[in-house]
């Protein structure tokens, strides 16, 4: 591979929920994609929770994913400039100069998990899934340009 990895980024507020799911999912793409070489994930919050939420954890168990282990950790501006594709779930205090870098930067507005009901998670989750497969069709995309 002579270009360099595209990078993707889900981040939040705490990162311990929708950003969670979203990375999994995304992790999972990229398995079943066969671009592990071109695609590189990161994830984080700009205030991490301590833990992924208890709800999140056993929804996605239910889909096979186990998140039990996995720590909220903090993501940098820089981390995320050095990004093609940032989705933020609603919640971000992301401040990127849109005008001075080349990311791709998308909100998709989704709903907190934490506190809800596990039909309600389920749904979030369902939409994370549907929002993830469509972006890495896209990015799916741009590695085909770029071969």
């Amino acid at each position: 591979m002579s270009q360099a990895p595209i990078r993707v980024a889900f981040m939040c507020v705490q990162n311990a929920g929708r950003s969670q799911m979203s990375t999994a999912f995304a992790e999972q793409e990229r398995r079943e994609r066969g671009l592990e070489d071109e695609v590189e994930i990161r994830t984080g919050g700009t205030h991490p929770a301590d833990h992924v939420h208890d709800v999140v954890v056993e929804v996605m168990a239910e889909d096979g994913f186990d998140l039990s282990d996995r720590t909220p950790r903090e993501i940098t501006t820089a981390e995320l400039e050095s990004c093609a594709y940032v989705a933020t779930m609603g919640c971000s205090t992301l401040e990127l100069d849109a005008d001075d870098t080349a990311v791709d930067v998308r909100d998709w507005a989704l709903d907190d998990p934490d506190g809800k009901d596990l039909d309600e998670v389920r749904a979030i989750r369902d939409e994370i899934r549907r929002r993830v497969r469509a972006l890495f069709d896209e990015v799916e995309q741009e590695v085909a340009q770029d071969v």
